[in-house]
């Protein structure tokens, strides 16, 4: 199949920021400041009258003050059947540390859009074709990005970074072959691509689709291997992934509502070493803190969190209430905050991480416009 490599024009791309950048709030006026700014958070809207991040400025105490909107250049999009997770997946946002950027997807226009990052403010230099239908997630390591298109069978495309800009690498169109159209359900879609901690290796979370977890072997170069190792988890619904302390695969599996870890082989078999049912409703998301991670309850409003070890065992923690309709989250300061969408309103739900794992509400944002979308990131 032959792989898009449309460029939306610099043009529109400038006149989106014109439009849509608002400025940040000044010193003189933003709490943060008085607290100490350390950082920022961003948070995707996916509105489908035109997508949008929303940054904050993350204080010393982790609270976070808002400071400005910027429009991608694209249209966010809505799987059938969702309600408070439109995109039904993890990792719609993705922060380049390394490099200062922002990757962001817009599902209704298959496009990606890239901010280069200064602090809190954003500026958008590129608008790019997903390379395929309703991209849903996206994933760098190094010099290479990968994009999750959800529909049109589902697919994977990589980009080349360089000097700040992303490229599309040719040959690295991959058909997943799940059979996604856009009236699939959204329990039927991809849910999260993800890069090992050493980029060696490109794992996929297929949900109810096919309830596997594909990995691909990711070359010098950064393409991936023709076809992917499968492991196959019936009835589990493997949503979304993170990696935890010791490289374990930490799972976050919707149909029993449970967690679980497992051993990544470097040939891309995954082997079970813990799990544990949540005990919640409608467990989809997980983001790492450190040596803890935490699970997203959708239907019970909440984050369950976890103790990892480095034999792959789990110690539950308790559970956290939230607003309504918990989605994605991010961790910042070394693992000191974490951040989480809950999209029901669409607002971002602040926590201090103690010593011990637990979680301390310290306040909530609102994302304009921002009911039922997903993608958030620290910086």
């Amino acid at each position: 199949m032959k792989a898009f490599a449309r460029f939306v024009p610099a043009a529109a791309v400038a006149a989106a920021v014109a439009a849509f950048a608002a400025p940040a709030a000044s010193a003189a006026t933003n709490p943060a400041a008085d607290q100490g700014y350390r950082g920022a958070v961003f948070a995707l809207t996916d509105n489908t009258a035109g997508n949008a991040v929303a940054a904050y400025q993350r204080a010393a105490n982790g609270t976070l003050t808002p400071a400005g909107t910027y429009a991608t250049g694209g249209l966010g999009g809505v799987l059938p059947g969702s309600v408070v997770d439109h995109t039904a997946s993890q990792g719609a946002l993705a922060y380049d540390r390394a490099r200062g950027l922002l990757i962001a997807v817009n599902p209704g226009s298959s496009t990606i859009s890239v901010f280069a990052v200064h602090g809190d403010r954003l500026r958008l230099t590129q608008v790019l074709s997903s390379g395929g239908d309703f991209p849903v997630s996206v994933t760098v390591h190094g010099e290479v990005a990968y994009v999750l298109n959800a529909l049109g069978g589902g697919s994977l495309y990589g980009f080349r970074i360089d000097d700040g800009r992303l490229a599309p690498l040719p040959g690295s169109y991959r058909a997943l072959g799940l059979g996604t159209t856009a009236a699939s359900p959204f329990t039927a879609t991809p849910g999260q691509v993800t890069f090992s901690p050493d980029g060696r290796q490109l794992l996929v979370t297929t949900k109810a689709a096919t309830n596997d977890v594909d990995v691909f072997s990711v070359g010098w170069d950064g393409r991936l291997s023709a076809a992917p190792a499968v492991t196959s988890l019936p009835g589990d619904v493997p949503f979304a992934a993170v990696f935890d302390q010791a490289g374990h695969v930490v799972l976050a599996e919707a149909g029993p509502s449970a967690i679980a870890t497992f051993r990544l082989s470097p040939g891309g078999g995954l082997t079970q070493l813990d799990a544990a049912d949540t005990g919640q409703k409608a467990t989809c998301w997980v983001v790492r803190a450190g040596r803890y991670v935490y699970t997203s309850n959708a239907g019970s409003g909440s984050l369950s969190g976890y103790g990892t070890s480095w034999s792959g065992a789990l110690t539950a923690l308790g559970n956290t209430p939230t607003d309504a309709g918990t989605v994605d989250a991010a961790s910042a300061a070394g693992g000191q905050f974490v951040y989480v969408q809950t999209g029901k309103a669409g607002v971002v739900d602040e926590f201090a991480v103690a010593a011990s794992g637990a979680l301390t509400p310290i306040g909530s944002v609102t994302v304009p416009g921002g009911a039922g979308g997903e993608g958030i990131a620290a910086a």
